[in-house]
């Protein structure tokens, strides 16, 4: 999966064919802890990255466990 970020800190998450199949006929991908500790150092540098692109109000927002998360 590829996220790309746009100006206006929203962002696209862009799933390879391989990872629409294995979703559409497994519904859910399987990390192995190799593939897991790859995928968190790279959500962490990307989430960093993130950050700098979000408007301040968007920036400083709190997320709690019961934040209805949408998306389009």
């Amino acid at each position: 999966m590829i996220f790309k970020q746009k100006e206006d800190g929203s962002c696209d998450i862009i799933f390879s064919w391989k990872e629409r199949f294995t979703l559409f006929f497994k519904g859910k991908l399987y990390f192995s802890d190799e593939t897991l500790r790859h995928f968190g150092n790279n959500l962490v540098k990307i989430v960093s990255e993130w950050q700098i692109k979000f408007r301040e109000d968007i920036a400083n927002k709190i997320t709690s466990k019961n934040t209805k998360i949408e998306g389009e």
